[in-house]
């Protein structure tokens, strides 16, 4: 799957099966559905999931959450956009599928 057909699903209802968990996170997130991305990444113990979660959180505005979650992905907070910490991480899972 390419980014712009990750973006182009989101005009549908339900994201594209087979998705990672990560990535269904971050679709939920792409919809407006903070709460269902939240729920998605708040439960694997994996790095990419505590990435996808600290951004989650900094986007709710919660930025000591965040930190703590960048920390346990092994990351620090990025100085960018949040759509632009949105896309570099779909870009990132979709390269790694």
């Amino acid at each position: 799957m390419t980014i712009s057909e990750f973006k182009s699903s989101l005009l549908k209802n339900n994201p594209p099966a087979g998705l990672s968990t990560q990535l269904e996170a971050l679709w939920y997130d792409g919809k407006g559905d903070w709460k269902s991305a939240h729920d998605r990444a708040d439960g694997p113990a994996d790095k990419l999931s505590a990435r996808v979660h600290a951004y989650l959180h900094r986007k709710e505005g919660d930025i000591w959450n965040a930190d703590y979650w960048y920390r346990r992905a092994g990351e620090t907070r990025p100085d960018i956009s949040l759509e632009q910490e949105w896309e570099l991480l779909v870009l990132r899972i979709l390269k790694n599928s």
